[in-house]
Parts: C-alpha cells; sequence; structure tokens
C-alpha cells in the first residue's frame, strides 16, 4: 500500500506550473486568449456595440451552422481526408427541405403548413439525404480509393447546382413556423427557461467534472487537486450562466411585441417586456457537440477513428476496416450538413439560391483553426467549435466597423495560415 500511494504522489510532485497543476491545455487557451482579443478591440473599435446582448445573440445563432458542420469536419481532417462539399451538401439538403414542406406535404397529402408533422418529417427527410449523399461520398473514397479532395471537389458543383436545379434558381419560403423556430431568433426558451437550462447545464458539467475526477482515482491515476477542480468548474459554470444573463439581457423589440400581441388580439400593457433568451439553435449546437465528443473520446468509433488518422496502414493491419470507416465518417458529415441546412434556413425563413456558398472553406478553417491536425490523428470537437465562433466574431466585427466583404475574406485567409503556421511550431515544441 506504501509504495501505491508513493507511485500515485510522485507525478503531482514534479508539475513544474500553474498550469500543469490544472492541467490545463495551453492550445485552447491561447484560442480562447484570441478570442478575448478579438472581442475586445472591436468592442473599443465599434464603440462598445460589439459586446452588447444584442451582438452577441446574433453572433451565436450565425455560428452555429458552421460551428455544426466544422465537428463533422474534425473527423474527416483527422483520417488525412478533406471535404470541399460540405456548403453544396447543405445547400441540396435546405432546397429538398423546403419543397418538401411547402410543395410536397401540401400538394400530395394535403398537409399544410403549420402542421405538427411538418417540422419533424422534414428533418428526417433532410437527414437521410445528407446521410445518402455523404455516404455515397465515402464509398468512392473509401472503396474505389478516388482521393477526397477530387470527390468532394466534384460534389462541390454537383450539389450546388442540383440544389439550384430543384428549386430552378427560386427562392422558396415562407417555411413552417415549426421549422423557422430551429433558426434562432424565432425560437428562444425565454427567460426562465434559460435560466433553468443554465442550472441543469451547470449542474451537469460539475457531475462530469468530478465524476472523471473520481474515475481517475478509481483506476489510480494521478488527479489534480481538489482546489483545482474547484477553479475549473467555477470558472466553467460562470461561463454557462455568463452566457445565459447576456441572452437573456437581450429584450425583444417593441414593435415586434405589438404585432405579437396584435396577431393574438391582445394589446400590449405598457411597461411590459420580454427578452429573447437561449436560441433553440444553440441547444441544437450542444446537442451535436455533446454527441460528437462521447463519439470522439467514448466509443470504439472514436478510436477507430484516431487510430486511423495517426497511422492508416498500422490501422488497417489491425484489424479495422479503414474503408468501412471513411463511409461512416462522410456519412456523419452529411447529416450534420442536413442539420445545418435546417438551422441555415429556419434562420432566413427560405432557402435561397445562395444558401452554404463558401461554407466549406469556413467549416476546413474554423477545424484547422481549432487545432485540428492536416497531417491527421489530432483534433477535438470543442476545438472546432472555438474556431468556428473566432471565425464568426472576425466577420461580425469587420462588418460593424464598415470592412468590406473581400477585405474580410483577406483577413480570414490570412489568420488561417497564421493558424496552421502557429500549430506547426506549438508541435515541433512539444513534440506533437
Amino acid at each position: 500500500m506504501a509504495d501505491s500511494a508513493e507511485t500515485r504522489e510522485l507525478p503531482t510532485q514534479t508539475r513544474r506550473n500553474l498550469l500543469d497543476t490544472m492541467e490545463l491545455d495551453t492550445r485552447l487557451l491561447g484560442m480562447i486568449g484570441a478570442f478575448v482579443i478579438i472581442c475586445i478591440v472591436f468592442d473599443v473599435w465599434t464603440g462598445g456595440r460589439f459586446l452588447t446582448p444584442r451582438n452577441i445573440f446574433n453572433l451565436t445563432i450565425q455560428t452555429v451552422s458552421v460551428a455544426i458542420m466544422a465537428t463533422g469536419m474534425v473527423f474527416v481532417i483527422v483520417t488525412r481526408h478533406i471535404d470541399l462539399s460540405v456548403g453544396a451538401l447543405l445547400a441540396t439538403c435546405s432546397a429538398i427541405m423546403a419543397m418538401f414542406q411547402t410543395l410536397v406535404m401540401p400538394q400530395w397529402f394535403g398537409i399544410d403548413l403549420g402542421s405538427p408533422l411538418i417540422a419533424p418529417l422534414t428533418i428526417m427527410v433532410g437527414l437521410v439525404v445528407g446521410c445518402f449523399i455523404g455516404a455515397f461520398h465515402g464509398w468512392l473514397i473509401g472503396f474505389l480509393t478516388i482521393p477526397a479532395f477530387i470527390v468532394t471537389l466534384g460534389g462541390l458543383f454537383v450539389w450546388r447546382n442540383v440544389a439550384w436545379h430543384l428549386t430552378a434558381g427560386q427562392t422558396i419560403g415562407p417555411l413552417d413556423p415549426g421549422f423557422v423556430a430551429l433558426g434562432g431568433i424565432d425560437g428562444t426558451l425565454g427567460v426562465t427557461g434559460s435560466w433553468v437550462f443554465g442550472a441543469l447545464a451547470s449542474a451537469f458539467t460539475l457531475y462530469l467534472l468530478f465524476s472523471a475526477r473520481r474515475n481517475k482515482i478509481a483506476h489510480r491515476f494521478t488527479v489534480k487537486p481538489l482546489w483545482a477542480e474547484f477553479v475549473i468548474g467555477g470558472i466553467l459554470v460562470g461561463a454557462i450562466l455568463g452566457l445565459v444573463w447576456i441572452l437573456n439581457s437581450y429584450e425583444i423589440p417593441i414593435g415586434r411585441l405589438k404585432r405579437e400581441f396584435a396577431e393574438r388580439g391582445d394589446v400590449l400593457p405598457s411597461g411590459y417586456t420580454e427578452a429573447y433568451g437561449v436560441p433553440y439553435s444553440v441547444l441544437i449546437l450542444i446537442a451535436v457537440a455533446t454527441v460528437m465528443t462521447i463519439v470522439a473520446q467514448r466509443t470504439r468509433l472514436g478510436r477507430y477513428i484516431f487510430a486511423t488518422g495517426g497511422n492508416p496502414e498500422a490501422a488497417a493491419l489491425s484489424g479495422i476496416n479503414t474503408r468501412l470507416l471513411t463511409v461512416k465518417i462522410f456519412a456523419i458529415v452529411g447529416a450534420l450538413c442536413a442539420i445545418s441546412a435546417v438551422v441555415a434556413s429556419a434562420r432566413q425563413n427560405f432557402h435561397s439560391n445562395d444558401i452554404g456558398t463558401l461554407d466549406e472553406l469556413r467549416v476546413i478553417a474554423a477545424a484547422v483553426i481549432g487545432g485540428t491536425a492536416l497531417a491527421g490523428g489530432v483534433g477535438t470537437i470543442y476545438g472546432a467549435i472555438l474556431g468556428a465562433l473566432i471565425m464568426q466574431s472576425l466577420q461580425s466585427g469587420m462588418a460593424m466597423v464598415g470592412v468590406e466583404a473581400p477585405y474580410q475574406n483577406i483577413v480570414v485567409g490570412i489568420v488561417l495560415v497564421l493558424a496552421v503556421y502557429v500549430d506547426i511550431v506549438y508541435r515541433k515544441k512539444t513534440g506533437d
């Protein structure tokens, strides 16, 4: 027993600084620091308009679509592939779902917009289409051994124009109200629901934190000091409740409240106010991120993905069916493109011909900025989401100060190259 205790205490004694003691990811801290700097710079530059509840609310719902696809792009890049078709696939899924709810359901089945069946059936159709197209890409790459770059570049041209063909280049809308509620501004939890969500999310976060500590102790692994666990837990809870507080601070405009009350046949009471709260689209992103993180860290599929990315030849020799694995990965990405199509088209309340344009570049940039290595084998879901948030913050901030779109893209390109260079330097320094 004495030997076991000495073995467990030894790693604690060799920790050199506070970061080592708290076991913090320096790459993650760097990204958070970059995000904070971006927010502060643009807030000062815009005279305090960037960090207002209204802009943060808009920033969150604008980030969701790209962030959802970026979680799938992590798996693609980790296995040393690339997917250039995600934006075009989003457009195809969006076109099919828009036509399904505005044309197919009313004319073929007599189910008009407003029916509770419209939204779930539409989403199911979109998921089937996205998953099938993604699996087809994976089959071409895995079993026919066509390079992913070529397959998905072809997919970019094919599916973008399939979307145009299906709609004849027309805008399709308005969409079903239940479907539109998933886009952000037309569907939120409200103040009370948001605080309930914040409390549940905080409790779940603390449970995961201390459950992981308990499992480490049970398996005789080194653990952080208890005070470090409380500090990290406090920071996470503070971030969750802080975001809820900010989103609850964005009040619905009086004009919109008057219209809503008038539609119900009521009159807006004097002095009445109401806030948006947490959007449903953010809840969708949280659910996707949770599932993808579990897949990456707790399932056989996740272990196979990272093993294949680290050394494809060794993975194949160890018995992993890398061809079928490729099909599964691209099917997952296809399903995520369909979910992103739901969020993107619902936020606009219509399907447009240019929906998802250049999203493939934003998604790849988000994953790479978030720390996913192009050489394969390394990447995190939370890093990709943070990368998407940094990208959207840059674009939103530049738009607010009057920078034109071409110059915005120049800045994003520079940031992407710089992020890859920093990642290369970091890996050389740490020996990863």
